[in-house]
């Protein structure tokens, strides 16, 4: 197979990952969920691209696991905000 051959199976797999990390909800699960879901889901992966390395399905995995942890949590920042804007509120009324 050639090298442009194998990226896109590199690609394909990527993007068939990336769409069941979006439709599987587990961006909402906890840390421990998510690697658990991911090893069972590279597992799948590797199965239905067999021509993937291990190499490859571990760069998958890490991939997948750092889409599903991003840096700045903006959910939970918005929780933060508005809870603190409560906090503030409530500090206000207070005085």
């Amino acid at each position: 197979m050639t090298q442009t051959g194998r990226n896109d199976v590199v690609e394909r797999a990527r993007d068939e990952l990336f769409s069941h990390i979006h439709r599987c909800g587990v961006l909402k699960a906890l840390p421990e969920h998510q690697v658990e879901w991911m090893d069972d889901t590279i597992e799948y992966i590797a199965e239905r691209y067999p021509d993937l390395t291990r190499d490859q399905l571990s760069e998958l995995r890490t991939m997948g696991l750092r889409f599903c942890s991003p840096v700045i949590d903006h959910s939970q920042t918005a929780a933060e905000t508005e809870a603190g804007g409560e906090a503030a509120e409530s500090e206000a009324a207070a005085a």
